[in-house]
């Protein structure tokens, strides 16, 4: 019986895969997440010889389709796209958001993108410095966009207002087009965003870089220091995401999925079609990228706690 009961797994992890395979997006077509799994699905279906198609199931901050797939048969035919929004869903206090570290096996991390800190040129600053002057000198506290509340780029500006002793006034946006919008017309003065929505306006003038959030300098804004160079000790947001399967998911199948994600990130043709998302490809492993998931959940936690953000 104890055979019978383990054939199962044995005999799909053995054959796997033998059919299509689903990778679930938890935010709508388009977005840089989206596209960016439909790349690397494309090149995993090659080299794995089965159709692999991307499904979007957008809804409360990705948590409809993290929810979906966490209680999904654990066989390897349906992954989910983590992000750094499940993270932080997890991290606030009594969350019922599926926690990405107990309730999915992590895959592969695949990318990042690292947010810029952005000014309108009304502001007046050239420096993070300046900024940080700037808003000790105005204490009802200078305004900030972001693409929602609790959102990395939300988060980014109470991270960067707790570390610098300054008060930032959040102002939040149904997504990060709107936002943008907004500060080229000066309606708010500075915004944490992901380069690849800032850049064009950063290189016409219309909107001032100071630095970027990354560990290390993008390699889209190479001339911009990150917050941690100009002294903020442990500033890293990023938004970021990866291949997870459900709990239970055979080891050797997750192996494969692994396997297969390292081999077409090494491929010239996709890592160029990332890098024109602005993603820059950061591979970890099942160890590594279960490591990675804990440390920022912990983190945003802590940052929550410290601003007293609640959820919505």
């Amino acid at each position: 019986m104890a055979a019978t009961a383990i054939t199962p797994f044995a005999v799909s992890a053995q054959d796997y895969p033998s059919r299509l395979i689903k990778i679930v997006v938890g935010f709508p077509p388009g977005t840089a997440t989206d596209v960016a799994t439909r790349v690397v699905a494309e090149a995993i279906s090659k080299r794995l010889g089965q159709p692999v198609i991307t499904e979007n199931r957008p809804g409360a901050s990705s948590n409809i389709a993290a929810k979906a797939v966490g209680t999904s048969t654990p066989d390897g035919y349906t992954i989910f796209v983590g992000t750094v929004a499940n993270t932080i869903n997890a991290a606030f206090p009594n969350s019922t958001a599926p926690d990405l570290g107990k309730d999915f096996a992590a895959v592969s991390m695949i990318g990042t993108v690292p947010n810029v800190l952005v000014v309108h040129p009304s502001l007046g600053v050239s420096s993070v410095a300046e900024l940080v002057a700037a808003a000790k000198a105005k204490p009802e506290g200078l305004t900030f966009a972001s693409s929602g509340h609790g959102t990395s780029p939300h988060l980014s500006g109470e991270l960067f207002a707790t570390k610098a002793g300054i008060k930032l006034v959040h102002v939040p946006y149904r997504g990060s087009a709107t936002a943008v919008t907004d500060l080229l017309g000066g309606q708010v003065q500075l915004m944490f965003s992901p380069a690849s929505s800032v850049l064009p306006h950063i290189r016409s003038g219309a909107l001032k870089g100071l630095a970027t959030t990354g560990a290390k300098r993008g390699e889209l804004t190479p001339d911009l220091p990150t917050i941690q160079e100009l002294g903020f000790q442990d500033f890293e947001s990023s938004v970021w995401f990866g291949f997870l399967v459900p709990v239970g998911t055979p080891p050797d199948v997750v192996e494969k999925l692994r396997s297969a994600t390292d081999a077409v990130l090494d491929q010239v043709e996709v890592s160029k079609q990332l890098q024109t998302q602005g993603i820059e490809i950061l591979r970890y492993g099942p160890d590594a990228f279960a490591k990675y998931i804990r440390s920022e959940t912990d983190k945003w936690a802590e940052v929550i706690r410290a601003a007293g953000i609640t959820a919505q």
